[in-house]
Parts: C-alpha cells; structure tokens; sequence
C-alpha cells in the first residue's frame, strides 16, 4: 500500500500501480468522487526538472537519481526527498508537501447581457497540450465570460508525445478523455451557471493529438511513424445526448495535418476575418506552444505547413523557476547599472505567509527576456555556455555565477536561478523554430524579406519582444519589424467558427489548399537541427 500523509494532516492511502509512476499515482489519486491533489500545478510530468512532484519517503527511500540530486540538492536528499515522478508507485509511506500552484485558473466577465438575453449560448475553446482557453458567448456571439487555465492531463505527459505514449496504455485514453472531457463539463456548468444561459454548441480548436484523446479516437496513427490522420475534422461531433451533465455537439475545424491540428486552421480563419481584412501574402502563422505549428500562406489558395516539438518551455513548465504566465510572474527582465531587473505580471508575487503557494517564477517569454538579455550582455556566449565578459557591467552580473550542485547557474536574486541546463532547453527551442522557418522558406525559395509579417500566436503571441527573438536566433533580424503579436487566434478563430457560417465554409476547405513538410522524416533533418542550436539565425 502507498501511504501518504498530506502537509494538512490527512491520511490517504493508494493501491500500488506497477505500470505508473508514483507522480501518476498521486496526480489521479481520487476519493469519494473528489480529486485535484495536484489540480493546477505545473508537473513536468517525467522530466524531472520542475521539481513540483516532490515528497519526502518516510522510511526507506530509493536510490537517488543524477536529477534528484541536481534539483533537490544533497542535503534534501539525504533528508528523504525524492521526485515522485522518477521512482515507480511502489508500496511506500510519504509525506506530501502542499503543492505550488503556480497556476490558477483565470475567469474574466465580459459586457454582453446575462439573462434571458443569454438563453442559448456556446462555448468556444482551444484545447492546448499544456493549456486550456474558453469564452462563452451569448447567441449574438458577445463574450459572456472568458479564461484559462491548464490542462487537467498535464501530469500524464507535459508534450504531446509523452501524452499519446500514455493513452496507448491499457486504459490509458479513456483516462485522458475523461481528465478533459470533465473539465469541459465542468466549464460548461459554471457558464451556466452564472449566465442563467444553456450552452448548447462548442467549438473545440485543439493539434490533432489533444483533439484524437478529447473525441476518444485510436491514436495510433499519431503515435508512431509512419505519421497519418484518420479522423481530419472539419464536422461537427457529438459527445453524448444533449441533457444536464452532458456535453453538446462540438465543431471541430479541420487537422491539417498529422501534428498540425484545428488550432492552427481556426487561428488561419482568424487572420483571414480579421476586421482589418486578411494579411497581405505571403505570410507566416506560427502558433507556439508545447507543439510548434508554422503555416507559410503563399497565396488564397497555397499554404506550406510544418511542425517542430518545442517542448513545454514556452508554457512556463519544466525550467526549473517555470511559471505559467499569471499574476507575480516575471514577464521580463531589464539590465540596469546595478544589474538585472525582473518585471512582473500586475505585481510581485504576494508576500507573507502566502509566499510558499505562490513562489517567485518566469514565464515563458520571461525566459526568452532574460536569455537575450544575458547574451546582450556577454553572460552567455552563441553556444548558451555562461561565460564572464569583458565589461564591468557584464563582470558584475558574472560575479553572480555559482556552481548548483555540480553545474553552473547565475543567481538572478529575488529567490531566482538561472542553470544551464534551463539555457540548453531554450537553446533546443529556438533550434527548433529556427528549422521550421528556414526550411518553409528554403521550400518555398523566398527570401526572409518577402514575408509581409509573421504572426505569433500561442504561449509567446502576446507579451513576446521581437527584439529578444531576432537576438536569440530564432528570426533574422530583418524580420523584427514584421512580427505581429497575433493573441491566441485558436480561440479567436473558434469563436468566430461558431458565429460566422462563411467562416466555416472557408476553413472547411482549407484542407485541399495545404502541403506539409515533414521534416522529421527528411534527410539530414538531426544535423540541420543541430547546427541551429546557437543563439543566431541560420538560414
């Protein structure tokens, strides 16, 4: 039996499950219909980076791994903490520290009327690996409510490869699909719930993976290569009848492509219906999260499509301060005279007793911040190897260098680190960008300068600076007065799907007009990826 004694005081007890991890155990532990031990904490669920599965083995712990040691320390180690996510659930007695919930779910209310008014409303969502955006709208299509928060499959697989490994276990899928069907369910009642409205359509944008595990499809086609679709959207699907408790049909727009999903065709509709009419061709989509998802729009009728794994960095989780983007965040950071300055989300995080839930952590975009920041300063060399400049600004900010057991990290006071094992997973992200652009536009034979925009959608389309991605290497510089923070336009593009039929006559038909480059499958695709980790771009 897995015995565990909570940081409240209650004792919980877990049937062993050989087949799972012990983080896996916990993260599905449910008791009399009531679940959520680690509800809205950002596990990076098996790479023991994040360090948010921690617990401490009461009697007998495991051997500690190399990772344990390096984000525990020894001294915690010896103490018996341990990353649940690395040991198997194994009968065991341990003690569960309250989680860090970095992130909370976010509800905003919007102008249009509740009431009567609101009587038939829908519900429009993007259905991302890491999170989950929503916005129901009254029959007008006005914005009732909106918000987020993160995808209740997180700690069975933080990237959508770990996910589909998952779902091919025996059981496996029906688990994740009940994880986000639930949590649909459940916004689905709370919208209606204080908008006196029955929801009785959706519009679920999602890549082609988290799409297949919401709609329970074989992900087999997904999982393994040869990689191929044999669901491609673009219909509308049922769920279950119609009825209190149940879902109702869903729009589902087209996947594009085996992981190029509805995400990115509403985020196309989007572009496409702007208020300010479609981007001049051709252009870039580029919708960046856990799966990075490129469309070069040649013309109306010719799209070049690729995708790239990015990992889950851009969300906010698995770096080791990884926070996905809420208030108390760090946003970004600035080099000033007396050093690096981080910037907050509305504030700093909350002070006081409340400083252990809500620890000092740096989004994403904060993440790219601070590493075009250091390389500015000669803190990191083109290779991300920490590196002590020849400036005294630079040597100030050096000084700060110190060793983590065993490997080097700059101390960004403010409670916050910076290892290098974190500058190495943003070196494979941008490494990653930089190989889908080159080669859609190596494809296409255009020059970086024909682009009349690139457009930046998902984790980094709001907040990110042109500026840090030009000095990262993930574009040429010459692209930097041409990216266009493009919002979440999944769920824009959902939105407009459910209200707009010649909109979903359009992106019906998107599928005919689509190539795509698989990349992963070309020749000499590893050594193109490696000579693109450098912090410069390579054409």
């Amino acid at each position: 039996m897995i015995r565990i004694t909570t940081f409240d005081g209650r004792s919980l007890k877990l049937a062993p499950a050989p087949d799972q991890t012990l983080a896996q155990a916990i993260f599905l532990f449910q008791e009399d219909g009531l679940s959520g031990l680690w509800d809205g904490v950002p596990l990076c669920a098996g790479l023991g980076r994040c360090g948010l599965c921690r617990v401490r083995y009461e009697s007998t712990p495991p051997v500690p791994l190399a990772e344990e040691l390096k984000r525990l320390g020894a001294e915690a180690v010896a103490q018996g903490w341990r990353l649940s996510c690395l040991h198997p659930a194994a009968a065991c007695a341990i003690f569960l520290p309250e989680p860090r919930r970095s992130a909370r779910p976010r509800v905003d209310i919007g102008m249009a009327t509740s009431g009567p008014a609101a009587a038939a409303a829908s519900l429009a969502i993007d259905l991302g690996t890491t999170s989950i955006h929503w916005a129901a709208l009254d029959k007008s299509g006005q914005t009732l409510s909106s918000g987020q928060g993160l995808n209740p499959q997180l700690g069975l697989g933080s990237e959508v490869m770990s996910r589909l490994a998952y779902a091919q276990r025996p059981g496996g899928a029906a688990v994740l699909s009940g994880l986000v069907r639930q949590r649909l369910l459940a916004l689905k009642a709370d919208a209606e719930a204080s908008h006196g409205a029955h929801i009785t359509r959706l519009c679920v944008a999602g890549n082609s993976a988290m799409t297949y595990l919401l709609l329970g499809l074989a992900v087999d086609g997904l999982a393994r290569a040869p990689y191929h679709l044999e669901y491609v959207g673009g219909d509308e699907r049922q769920f279950g009848p119609d009825s209190p408790g149940g879902l109702p049909a869903a729009l589902i727009p087209p996947l594009l492509a085996p992981f190029i999903g509805a995400d990115l065709s509403a985020g196309l509709a989007a572009l496409h219906f702007s208020p300010d009419g479609p981007p001049a061709y051709p252009f870039l989509l580029a919708d960046l999260g856990t799966n990075g998802e490129f469309v070069l729009a040649l013309s109306p009728d010719e799209y070049l499509l690729a995708s790239v794994p990015l990992g889950p960095a851009l969300e906010g989780v698995g770096l080791r301060h990884g926070r996905v983007a809420g208030p108390g965040a760090v946003r970004a950071f600035v080099l000033t005279p007396v050093g690096l300055r981080p910037e907050y989300i509305e504030r700093p995080p909350l002070p006081g007793p409340q400083m252990e839930q809500e620890d000092a952590g740096i989004t994403g975009v904060g993440y790219l911040s601070l590493t075009a920041t250091l390389l500015r300063a000669g803190v990191l060399d083109e290779s991300g190897r920490f590196v002590v400049p020849a400036t005294p600004l630079g040597k100030r900010l050096a000084q700060k260098l110190v060793s983590l057991d065993g490997e080097q990290a700059l101390d960004l006071g403010h409670g916050l680190l910076l290892p290098a094992s974190d500058v190495e997973e943003l070196v494979k992200v941008k490494a990653a960008f930089n190989l889908a652009l080159s080669r859609l536009l190596a494809e296409a034979k255009l020059a970086p300068t024909a682009l009349s925009g690139v457009h930046l959608a998902g984790a980094m389309g709001e907040h990110v600076d042109a500026a840090d991605l030009a000095a990262l290497g993930f574009l040429p510089e010459a692209l930097t007065s041409r990216v266009r923070r493009a919002g979440n336009t999944s769920l824009t593009g959902a939105r407009l799907l459910l209200t707009s039929p010649a909109a979903w006559d359009w992106v019906r038909t998107l599928p005919g007009r689509c190539r795509a480059l698989d990349l992963a499958a070309e020749p000499g695709f590893g050594s193109l990826y490696v000579e693109r980790m450098v912090l410069k771009y390579v054409a």
